[in-house]
């Protein structure tokens, strides 16, 4: 019989012995491992098994015997937050992409608000037709400027009249003539005397303001430029109520008279020195001519150039851009009581008013006497550089403060 019966030749495959099975003391037989035979695999626990810690031997220290403490670990870092995502928000909500979107479109109303109202207060302007008909002088370098101030009561109500001390004479007269001269050189601004002796065409020689009584803007424009050959390019005309106005639109102006001045005609009553004028005051310094004894009328043509100075210096400061209110109010009152020549325009006019701010050369019509007779040579001289563009040329012997000769 073959060693082994069954049961000991299962033992013999399943624990991997050769066949001849276990002897009868149990012990595996002689031969050696089959390599076949199916092996025991490890026992892996179960996830839900109580599982039995491996002992410790015990620590023989001095500690009290008391519950078993716990090695000390440290603890986790914390997790780092990631940052919110940016909103572009400040303090309070305001987004500063939002609030420079506010300040651009605030600029831009700004400038149309700027572009837009001399174009409206223009629209308001009366033009005529100021020049006269016939031959004139041709057209010359540089751009002249004929400024007239009208002394028409035309507008003006019974107080106001009383207030400004302007009568109740009826018609038109002037005041005020002065030539604005720019081009290559020096911008050169030159009073004419109303009382000056000239030519007046179909009138004979008489006070050349009585031009502007006799036939308006045409006769004046005609005597001027048969008088002295400069053509005359844009005129322009300002009334009592509208100086005045336009001196209070820009909060008053400053004067300075070399001494003091009472002129109960003008009702004008000033101390020497630099002082504050509102618009009557200044209307009455530029129409006085009886406080200055000596030279009267040719210190009146000094006053106006200082006035229209210091109005257009404070007309272009920016102040006036800057505040709504008094760049409203500049514009609008200057044209309430405008007359220009139909040619004028917005840019024209802002040009006038920036070459009675800036001139170099201010001066009367240069004259031979107090009788207001102008010098036949220098007045020549003058009238000629004028025509020629050559302000350049036009020295302190032509130009003097009071017209005379040094």
């Amino acid at each position: 019989m073959v060693p082994g019966n069954l049961r000991v030749m299962s033992d013999d495959w399943l624990y991997g012995r050769s066949p001849g099975g276990r002897q009868d003391d149990g012990q595996p037989g002689p031969s050696g491992s089959d390599p076949d035979a199916t092996r025991p695999v490890p026992r892996q626990p179960r996830p839900d098994e109580t599982r039995v810690m491996p002992t410790m031997p015990r620590s023989q220290s001095s500690t009290p015997p008391g519950p078993t403490a716990r090695p000390a670990t440290s603890p986790a870092p914390p997790r780092p937050v990631p940052p919110p995502p940016s909103t572009g928000t400040t303090h309070g909500g305001w987004r500063p992409r939002f609030r420079l979107r506010y300040l651009w479109a605030l600029l831009a109303l700004w400038l149309v608000y700027l572009i837009a109202v001399p174009f409206f207060a223009w629209s308001k302007v009366d033009k005529i037709d100021a020049f006269p008909s016939g031959q004139r002088p041709a057209d010359q370098s540089g751009t002249n400027y004929l400024l007239v101030g009208s002394d028409s009561r035309k507008g003006l109500t019974a107080e106001q009249r009383k207030k400004l001390h302007t009568g109740n004479a009826a018609g038109q007269r002037t005041d005020t003539i002065v030539l604005v001269h720019t081009g290559s050189g020096p911008t050169l601004t030159m009073s004419i005397p109303r009382d000056s002796l000239v030519p007046i065409p179909g009138h004979g020689t008489t006070k050349i303001n009585a031009a502007f009584a006799f036939g308006g803007p045409k006769l004046l424009i005609k005597t001027i430029e048969q008088n002295t050959g400069i053509h005359i390019d844009h005129y322009v005309e300002i009334g009592l109520g509208g100086f005045v106005n336009i001196v209070d639109s820009v909060g008053g102006i400053t004067i300075c008279p070399n001494h003091r001045m009472d002129d109960k005609l003008a009702n004008l009553h000033v101390k020497k020195g630099c002082q504050h004028a509102d618009g009557t005051v200044a209307l009455a310094y530029a129409r006085s001519r009886h406080a200055d004894p000596q030279l009267g009328d040719i210190a009146r043509g000094g006053q106006q150039r200082e006035v229209m100075a210091s109005v257009g210096h404070k007309a272009l400061s920016p102040w006036t851009v800057l505040n709504p209110f008094r760049y409203w109010n500049l514009w609008t009152s200057t044209t309430d009581n405008l007359t220009v020549d139909q040619d004028m325009g917005v840019v024209a006019m802002g040009r006038f008013g920036w070459a009675m701010t800036h001139s170099d050369l201010t001066c009367p019509v240069p004259i031979s006497n107090l009788a207001v007779t102008w010098d036949p040579t220098r007045s020549k001289q003058m009238f000629k550089l004028i025509r020629d563009d050559n302000t350049d040329a036009v020295g302190k012997g032509l130009c003097t403060k009071s017209g005379l000769p040094r």
